[in-house]
């Protein structure tokens, strides 16, 4: 299975494949009424919806598993999850960057509290001691 960008888009890139994702999107369904609401949208024979399930899971977008004599077809959420993290780079180029971003704007105020802590002075037990020694 190959969970590449270029194997997922090139899957999704047909009506049918896309159709039958939305049907196994929904729940998990056996491949028989797969190939039942394909051949209601498309003249196609149940080795071409066949075909198309292979693509699907060749690519990483759904996972089959077996139930006796029957396949139930399901989709798979790595695949997805794929797909909308090489979108999202594709949209947000610096989504990568956020949370490191985020420490290191930790870090920063970290640091500027440490500093005004510091300018500001010695704290109150430290100030008494010192006014102590003054008088």
């Amino acid at each position: 299975m190959d969970r590449s960008p270029a194997k997922i888009f090139e899957a999704l890139g047909d009506p049918v494949r896309r159709f039958i994702l939305e049907l196994v999107a929904a729940d998990e369904q056996p491949a028989g009424a797969v190939v039942a609401a394909v051949q209601q949208r498309a003249p196609i024979s149940q080795p071409g919806v066949s075909q198309h399930l292979k693509v699907l899971r060749d690519a990483g977008l759904v996972s089959v598993r077996a139930e006796g004599t029957r396949r139930l077809y399901a989709l798979d959420r790595e695949g997805v999850d794929d797909a909308r993290a090489w979108l999202t780079g594709l949209a947000d180029p610096l989504h990568q960057f956020a949370q490191p971003l985020d420490a290191l704007a930790t870090e920063i105020a970290r640091g500027k509290r440490a500093r005004r802590s510091a300018a500001s002075g010695p704290t109150g037990e430290e100030d008494s001691g010192r006014r102590a020694r003054q008088a």
